[in-house]
């Protein structure tokens, strides 16, 4: 009865895990999404909790099992508390490099205590090892690149780099087939371990800080296959489902990452994203003697006449926490009858949806998020593109220049606009590391300093004019 009762709880939370990554898919719906997401996760746990092999293990095994469950929620909980949005890929690649590292670990415990593992056992133990390890170090490689601690951010790259990987992971595929025939040669896994781990590094090392969405839903696809690899070797229904669904939802989101990047699938599982470009033009030469800068009561008076207005939030707006203000400017232009919108770029930011997110949590309407196929044909008629610490993602160089590492990048078209206002500190590049012929634009000024402060003072010179 209680074996029926435990696998009913996992159908329910499986369910729960389906409909909660469907709510996942509109900022409207995300919130409770994520909660019925977790309460699957809650149910998952406490099923697994009280089954046979955790109840029989005994007082220690017990107290052991609910201290980890303890102490790890209480870290989870802590760092979900404490993180700040602009801290939100490092955190993500952070989990997924956890999630990478329990699989391979638990999958290779299960090995070293089975006497004579079935076939299925040391084939799914074999996946965990590679998935896994792949997963652990190539997550930490993102977490230091995202977080600027010891690699650079632009790509690190060596003569004969994929073909080693190539042969790294035939290697690792050989010493799989080692650790199936000789499961009691734990040296096998560990070696496997070995070669993935570094498979992982040099995968990740290649690509930039551009292609870093990219590489965040990759991983987040890799985090998932290697649970579901680890569910087969316990023969745990609900870690088979959750990781399965975890690696398809991010497979199909790292091909949409891919589309609106114009980066090869391919490319990037082989990690050949991110390759550098000498032909790109010299900052000096794009804007020597071009760029126009103005003042916040300049940009006020533009505003003031403007009938649409765009807003384009870039990373620079998430650094800067402007999301707030940039609200309630937006409010003072539609109370003067100003039309306005936001343009959501797939790739704004540092990870999928975070612009989505960082406008969710100051209140702006949903029905005022457009996507970029969306507005793009709209900016022809549009008055005023007031881009708020964004580079990449409105670079005309991604049409103009098919030598550019942007190159065929899908973009917002803002420099169609009537007038482009571009709030930024510096002219300093964005992640593809290139300048931006927008800033240097006939129809552009350029509101230098702090995002938040910039916003700050047009709402106060709008309100004066």
């Amino acid at each position: 009865m209680t074996d029926t009762l435990i696998d009913l709880t996992y159908l329910v939370a499986s369910v729960l895990f389906i409909l909660g990554i469907k709510g996942l898919t509109h900022p409207r719906t995300a919130v409770r999404g994520n909660l019925l997401g977790a309460s699957g996760m809650l149910l998952a746990v406490v099923a697994t909790l009280v089954t046979k092999e955790v109840l029989g293990s005994g007082t220690q095994g017990l107290g052991m099992i609910v201290a980890g469950v303890v102490l790890g929620g209480t870290i989870g909980a802590t760092l979900a508390l404490r993180i700040q949005m602009t801290a939100m890929p490092e955190m993500v690649a952070l989990l997924n490099a956890f999630g990478g590292a329990a699989s391979a670990l638990v999958a290779g415990a299960v090995l070293a205590a089975s006497s004579a593992p079935s076939t299925q056992t040391s084939v799914a133990t074999v996946a965990s090892g590679i998935i896994g390890s792949v997963t652990f170090f190539g997550s930490l490689v993102a977490f230091d690149k995202l977080r600027g601690l010891m690699l650079p951010d632009k790509p690190v790259l060596f003569p004969g780099q994929q073909p080693l990987n190539v042969l790294l992971g035939l290697t690792s595929l050989g010493l799989g087939v080692w650790v199936v025939n000789e499961p009691s040669a734990l040296m096998s896994y560990g070696l496997l371990v070995a070669v993935g781990s570094l498979l992982g590094i040099l995968l990740t090392i290649p690509i930039g800080g551009a292609d870093m969405p990219v590489a965040i839903a990759l991983l987040n696809s890799y985090s998932g296959l290697a649970a579901a690899s680890t569910g087969f070797v316990l023969n745990n229904e609900i870690l088979i489902i959750t990781g399965s669904l975890v690696g398809a939802s991010g497979l199909i989101l790292t091909r949409i990452m891919c589309k609106a990047m114009n980066r090869s699938l391919m490319n990037v599982l082989l990690g050949a994203i991110g390759e550098e470009n000498t032909s790109v033009q010299d900052a000096d030469e794009v804007y020597a003697g071009k760029v126009k800068s103005a003042s916040a009561e300049e940009v006020a008076m533009l505003l003031d006449g403007a009938r649409r207005v765009v807003v384009v939030p870039g990373y620079g707006m998430a650094v800067a926490q402007a999301q707030h203000q940039v609200r309630d400017l937006a409010n003072l232009l539609e109370g003067n009858g100003t039309e306005v919108e936001y343009a959501i770029h797939p790739v704004a930011g540092r990870m999928p949806g975070h612009m989505n997110v960082l406008l969710a949590e100051a209140d702006v309407d949903y029905d005022k998020l457009r996507e970029m196929d969306s507005i793009n044909p709209s900016f022809e008629q549009t008055d005023v593109s007031l881009i708020i610490g964004a580079n990449d993602i409105v670079n005309p160089v991604a049409r103009t220049d098919p030598s550019s590492p942007i190159a065929g990048m899908p973009i917002l078209d803002v420099d169609k606009s009537r007038t482009v206002v571009v709030i930024k500190r510096s002219l300093s590049p964005g992640f593809a590391g290139i300048p931006n012929p927008l800033f240097a634009a006939d129809n552009t000024l350029m509101l230098f300093g702090d995002g938040k402060q910039a916003v700050l003072d047009l709402i106060a010179a709008v309100k004066d004019t």
